[in-house]
This record gives structure tokens, C-alpha cells and sequence, in this order.
């Protein structure tokens, strides 16, 4: 089939019926539920743009393989062009969002494909899962498949392995092993989206112990298979609202979810891993899905961040205070923010690596360091948003007071910006920017920024480790043997 539309992404959105429990409630038709119908019309229009010759040719290529035109997300990068292509999609995609949907459908696309061309590593425990994972790839590419993902443990005794929590099966673990499959039983969170996904995978970031080989797994499933019961979190908008009044959370709140496994069956086909402790630990590293997913997060996190200064900087300029040296430096500060992750990310792109199979990885070195640094400068942004808007953000009218005659030459009075600002666009911008800084909309997104790719203190450690292993330090060798040398020359002098 290769590329989607959005109808009939929603067509098989709809054809489906996972087991949604949202507030207490059991979802029949996520499509009919006010708080996913314009999500979902979101990513529909993603899909559309395959199919936008604006587009196509930009974020779509002809599969080798098949012959079909599929997402660039499933390009194997064998050259710099390759990696530009995809990085061109992340951009294009991102910017359809303002980058504040982290886990769009190229995300997934990009960790099974780079999964799928390092099956040596799958192959090095069992041949099977190597064959799996490439099946499994090419179902996703050549039916556009939408995939989440959960690789997190629930949050109870972090101080305890897998096989040490209270319950055996607290943490995602095989229950038993059928003939023709697995039996897995416990939970993963974080599943962003999930309701509105067709499937599911599952792996882990690494951290299983000796002990722990049940929980040490890697499969995927159709999201409505049965037994497998997609728990959401209270929503931060209600799908409801105006979109004049919340031109952002009105539509693009990404649902995040806890899964949980009510011995569910896993065929053979679908298992990558099996209660494997080294397989799953070694599976980021050797697979590279640590890198080149960090690739689309990148483009997403400078969209995301670009947008912010953006919005900082309109904001600024609809109520004069642009002219102020405090805020000029508050804004060039951001400025200087989105230029640093700019120069990172194509740093990254250039200064890619080879692996011995021949696949092009942007360098690991600068995508870390986005990492490490996007937690900080997005906080950072949001507060320079909240400063400048300051009190501002918590007067804004509702859109239904500019319709009421009585009340709107109140509101163009009163809430007017500088010359050439009328009230309305003012009113409009500082909705947005109280979406974005203020609105639990918007604190999802900072959060979301701090930990999309796990506890950045951790990942910090982990850099340095990496870091110490590769550099040789040579500059501080080379001071010390020149001052060596110098040493013992002025002695034989003396």
C-alpha cells in the first residue's frame, strides 16, 4: 500500500477496538471522544501531506524494495543525503505541529527501521527474532503503520530490580511459554498517544539484572489486542474548548498512558527479544536506537524551541516593551538558545558515523549535547514568555466577549496593544503564549521536554562514561611530557 492518507488512517483508527479507559470510563470510539477527535485530525493531516505534491517529494521516496512510496522515516541512511531526507521529513512534520508532538509517526518509524538493519545483533542470540524484526518492519512501511511505544517500568520501588518488586509481575514479565507463543502479564508505561495508534512496541532502556530475564523482552501487538488495557491520564483540555481561547491544547494534547498486560498473548512472530538480560541491555547501544531517533527529536526539539522564541518575541513587540534593554536580553538570549541547538543539529548531521554494515548515524557527540542542554533552554524559554507577558497572561478576555456588543468596545479599549496591535490580535497572542507557559497544556510540554528521553542527570553520567572511554586527553599529555622534557633539559643544563 506504502503511504496513508489521513482518512484512511482514521478509517482504520476506527475500524479498531482497544480497550481505552479514560476517567473511570470505558472508551467504545476514540474518534467520537471529544478529547482525541482533533489529535487525530492532527496526525490525519500528516499523513495527508505524503500526498501534498508540496510535500511529497520532500518527506516521501520510492521503496527500492517494493516500488511503493513510503515515509522517509523508513530510509536506511547510507549517505548524507539519506540522513538529509529524513531530516528534512522531521522538520516538515515538526513545524505542522510547532514541535509540540513529540511522538509523531516518524519517531517509531525511525527506531524499527534502524532496529531493522542491525538485525546481527537480534541474530547473534536467536536467528527468529532477527527475521521477526525485519517482517515487522516491513509490515510497518509498507501499511504506514502508527506505532507507540512503552520501554518505562511503572514508578513503585525504583530501588529494586524487575524480579524484586512485591509482585512478580508489577513490571512487565512472560508468564508462561505456548507453542506457538508468549503469555506476558504486568506493565509499561509511557505510551504516548496510544489510543489513537494502530500498534504497539515494547522494549527497554537498559538496566535489567541478573534475576530479572522474564521482565527481559521485546515485542509488538496490535493496540487492541485483547487483554491489553490502555490506561490514560486526566487530559489536560477537554476538547471542548475554542480555539480562539486555547488555539494550542485545543489541538495537539498528545494522551499519555500506562499499559497494562492482562496475560496477553504475544505470538512468535511478533517477539524479538525473549527473556534475554544482555539482549535487552545491548539492544540501544548495538542497534543505535539511542542515536537515531535522538536525530528527529533534535529537529523536533529546535521546531519547539524556535517556536517559544517566536512566540516570546511577538509577544514582546504587541505590548512595546521590545525596547527595553531587560527584555532585549531576555530575547536574544533565546535567540542565541535556537542557534546553539541549530549549529549542534547540523554539526550532528555532518559529522555522521559509518558503522561496519554501512549505515550513516549523525554524530552521537552533538545529539547528546542537545539533549543535555533542550531540558534547560526550553524551562527557560517558557520563563522568559511568563516574565514578559507577566501579569497579562492571567487578563486575557474570552473570544465570546468580542461577540457581545456590550462588551467590545471594552475589550478594544482596554486591552488594545501598541499602535498598529489591535485588541483582538493581542488577545489572540497572549492566548497562545498562556497556552503554551501556563496551561497544564503547556506544563506537559516542559515536562515533556525535561524527560522525553529519560532523566537527564543520568544521561548526563552515561555521556560522561562514553566521553572518558573515547577521548585520549592528548592536549594534557602533550603539556605535561613537553614540560617533562623542558625539565630534564634545563637539569643537564645545570
Amino acid at each position: 500500500m506504502g503511504i496513508r492518507t489521513g482518512e484512511q488512517y482514521i478509517k482504520g483508527l476506527r475500524s479498531r477496538k482497544p480497550e481505552v479507559w479514560l476517567g473511570g470510563r470505558k472508551i467504545d470510539d476514540v474518534y467520537a471522544e471529544d478529547v482525541f477527535r482533533q489529535p487525530i485530525h492532527e496526525i490525519a493531516k500528516l499523513y495527508d501531506m505524503q500526498h501534498d505534491p508540496e510535500y511529497q517529494d520532500r518527506i516521501t521516496h520510492i521503496c527500492e524494495e517494493t516500488g511503493e512510496r513510503v515515509n522517509n522515516s523508513f530510509l536506511v541512511p547510507r549517505k548524507f543525503e539519506d540522513l538529509k531526507a529524513r531530516s528534512d521529513l522531521f522538520e516538515i512534520w515538526s513545524k505542522a505541529t510547532f514541535g509540540t508532538m513529540g511522538r509523531t509517526p516518524d519517531f517509531l518509524n525511525v527506531t524499527i527501521t534502524s532496529m531493522a538493519s542491525n538485525t546481527w545483533f537480534l541474530n547473534q542470540y536467536d536467528p527468529q527474532w532477527g527475521e521477526n524484526m525485519i517482517n515487522y518492519f516491513q509490515h510497518v512501511r509498507d501499511n504506514d503503520v502508527f506505532l507507540t511505544h512503552a520501554i518505562i517500568n511503572p514508578q513503585n520501588d525504583r530501588s529494586k530490580a524487575s524480579h524484586e518488586q512485591e509482585d512478580a509481575f508489577t513490571h512487565l514479565g512472560v508468564v508462561e511459554e505456548k507453542p506457538d507463543g508468549l503469555v506476558v502479564r504486568g506493565a509499561k508505561m509511557l505510551a504516548t498517544l496510544a489510543p489513537i495508534t494502530d500498534e504497539v512496541i515494547i522494549y527497554s532502556f537498559p538496566g535489567f539484572q541478573p534475576g530479572d530475564e522474564k521482565h527481559a523482552i521485546a515485542f509488538a501487538l496490535p493496540i487492541d489486542t485483547p487483554g491489553l488495557k490502555i490506561m490514560c491520564r486526566e487530559p489536560a483540555q477537554d476538547g471542548k474548548r475554542s480555539l480562539f481561547d486555547h488555539p494550542l491544547a485545543s489541538r495537539f494534547e498528545e494522551m499519555d498512558a500506562l499499559l497494562v498486560f492482562e496475560d496477553v498473548f504475544v505470538p512468535w512472530n511478533r517477539v524479538f527479544i525473549n527473556q534475554n538480560v544482555e539482549a535487552a541491555n545491548l539492544l540501544y547501544p548495538k542497534t543505535g536506537i539511542g542515536i537515531q531517533p535522538a536525530h528527529q527529536s533534535g529537529v523536533r526539539g529546535l521546531v519547539k524551541l524556535s517556536f517559544a522564541m517566536e512566540v516570546a518575541c511577538k509577544l514582546a513587540d504587541s505590548i512595546g516593551v521590545d525596547g527595553y534593554l531587560n527584555v532585549k536580553t531576555q530575547l536574544g538570549e533565546l535567540i542565541q538558545s535556537v542557534e546553539a541547538i541549530r549549529a549542534l543539529l547540523r554539526v550532528s548531521e555532518y559529522e555522521y558515523e559509518t558503522t561496519p554494515q554501512g549505515e550513516l548515524r549523525p554524530g552521537s557527540a552533538p545529539l547528546e549535547t542537545i539533549r543535555g542542554m533542550l531540558p534547560k533552554l526550553y524551562p527557560r524559554a517558557i520563563e522568559i514568555i511568563q516574565t514578559i507577558g507577566a501579569g497579562g497572561l492571567l487578563m486575557s478576555p474570552m473570544g465570546a466577549d468580542f461577540d457581545n456588543p456590550e462588551l467590545k468596545p471594552i475589550v478594544d479599549k482596554y486591552y488594545v496593544g501598541r499602535e498598529g496591535v489591535s485588541s483582538e490580535d493581542r488577545v489572540q497572542l497572549f492566548k497562545l503564549a498562556w497556552d503554551l507557559s501556563g496551561e497544564a497544556f503547556g506544563q506537559r510540554l516542559l515536562q515533556y521536554e525535561r524527560y522525553y528521553s529519560g532523566d537527564p542527570l543520568r544521561r548526563l553520567g552515561w555521556f560522561y562514561d562514553g566521553f572518558k572511554r573515547k577521548y585520549d586527553f592528548a592536549m594534557v599529555k602533550d603539556a605535561l611530557d613537553g614540560a617533562s622534557d623542558m625539565h630534564k633539559k634545563q637539569l643537564i643544563k645545570n
